[in-house]
């Protein structure tokens, strides 16, 4: 089942050359377009589905900084302030609003991951604020909540997936940017090396610089071009409610489950705790690469094969720029929710917070999430083709660090001074040569 998605027609029309082509409609994408109009640049915005028809809308919208990998806090720091200002900026609404989010502990484990945040928060200067369990009783009444410590940051917040990314198409189109939705870039043409061009089922479009944000995509189409971004694919599920009352006000995430308001007054819900990697030929490939972090994660991660092993087996890792790309037989990544997960999920909330027990589930939905071994995203041109730059690889973090990240990835398009250090998203950091020969 695919969740609501506030629609975005294409522009009817092929432009024949602009500035920058970004590649793929999610937040990431949406950003870096949105930002590179609104500086003057001629933008194409190019989406081989549709805007946010993949995970930008299959996330569970929390905007925070606090619980992040210590390399994504300024990218986290930068986004709440962005956030602040798209709805001004681009004239639509993202959904965002600054309600706070907590953590809880229970188990020693969770309680040393807690203390570690806590001390990142305050290493960047966050207020991260402790709470007793008579403080979490005290935040949310009526509640059972089973926690011997939380963490608290009052100016983390929410947004809404379907209707974010919308915001900033629309915002970059105002901006005068052309954004073309149900058309898949096939290939990137270069002259002396550098990008001179993209190629579209649609037509050619001259560029001096492209931003690859597709996702979950994005290592099939840069392999094309004989460069290996590792990259694995998770699979995650979540639910919305319809409104009721009496939940919670913050999003709230324990071991169980993660929980957030909804501006209609329901909830998003979904299991926190354990992902399910996809068992993919690329789970072969770079098993060397993901080694470590299986060894790191191994009570967080859980093996699945399922038909992406399948879809991965047929699909071709090579084309021509004249032939059907892969991109053009699956349009939207649309996996069916894992209804056990949910369910699991559903029952701690129901006990956690007897208000919901009268909930009515109004949508369930599948995500693929694209994954690095480090979990942290590559943000990074590359060398050996000036003008393309990566922006993916969001482990699941993407949505809320995306209005900074997208921004990033256009400054580094662009040669403008960038609002953070892009050291830490470098692809290089993962060893090795970034081109390797066709296979």
């Amino acid at each position: 089942m695919r969740p609501y998605v506030d629609k975005v027609e294409s522009d009817p029309s092929v432009p024949a050359a602009v500035d920058i082509v970004v590649i793929g409609g999610g937040i990431v994408g949406c950003s870096a377009a949105f930002w590179a109009a609104e500086q003057g640049h001629r933008v194409a915005l190019i989406e081989k589905g549709r805007i946010a028809g993949e995970q930008s809308s299959r996330n569970w919208g929390w905007v925070r900084r606090m619980g992040r990998a210590v390399a994504e806090y300024p990218l986290g720091i930068e986004s709440l302030r962005l956030w602040d200002t798209l709805a001004q900026r681009t004239g639509h609404d993202t959904g965002f609003r600054r309600t706070g989010v907590v953590y809880t502990a229970q188990t020693d484990a969770e309680m040393a991951w807690i203390e570690t945040v806590r001390r990142d928060a305050q290493t960047f200067g966050l207020a991260a604020q402790p709470l007793t369990p008579a403080q979490l009783s005290d935040r949310f009444k009526g509640a059972s909540l089973t926690a011997r410590a939380g963490l608290y940051t009052e100016d983390d917040g929410r947004a809404e997936p379907a209707l974010a990314a919308p915001a900033l198409a629309r915002g970059a189109r105002t901006k005068g940017a052309t954004v073309l939705t149900g058309c898949a870039v096939r290939s990137i043409e270069t002259k002396a090396g550098t990008v001179s061009a993209v190629i579209t089922e649609r037509g050619r479009i001259a560029c001096n610089a492209v931003i690859v944000a597709g996702g979950a995509w994005s290592r099939l189409f840069l392999g094309n071009l004989g460069i290996d971004l590792p990259q694995l694919r998770v699979r995650g599920s979540a639910m919305r409610t319809a409104p009721i009352k009496g939940g919670p006000a913050h999003a709230l995430g324990n071991g169980a489950f993660g929980i957030r308001p909804r501006l209609d007054g329901g909830y998003t819900i979904a299991q926190r705790g354990r992902s399910k990697v996809q068992i993919t030929p690329d789970s072969f490939r770079l098993f060397g690469k993901y080694l470590g972090s299986l060894r790191e994660n191994r009570g967080e991660i859980s093996l699945t094969v399922d038909r992406s092993m399948w879809d991965g087996l047929v699909t071709p890792r090579h084309w021509q720029p004249d032939e059907v790309s892969p991109f053009e037989k699956c349009r939207v990544l649309d996996p069916e929710p894992q209804e056990a997960a949910l369910a699991k999920a559903m029952r701690a909330v129901q006990a956690a917070f007897p208000a919901l027990k009268q909930a009515t589930i109004t949508e369930k939905w599948g995500g693929i999430i694209d994954v690095t071994p480090d979990a942290v995203p590559v943000i990074d041109p590359v060398d050996e083709i000036p003008g393309l730059v990566i922006a993916s690889g969001f482990s699941g973090h993407g949505f809320g660090i995306g209005p900074a990240a997208g921004q990033l990835a256009g400054e580094l398009a662009t040669g403008a001074p960038t609002l953070v250090d892009p050291t830490p998203f470098r692809l290089d950091r993962f060893g090795g040569a970034m081109l390797k020969a066709a296979e």
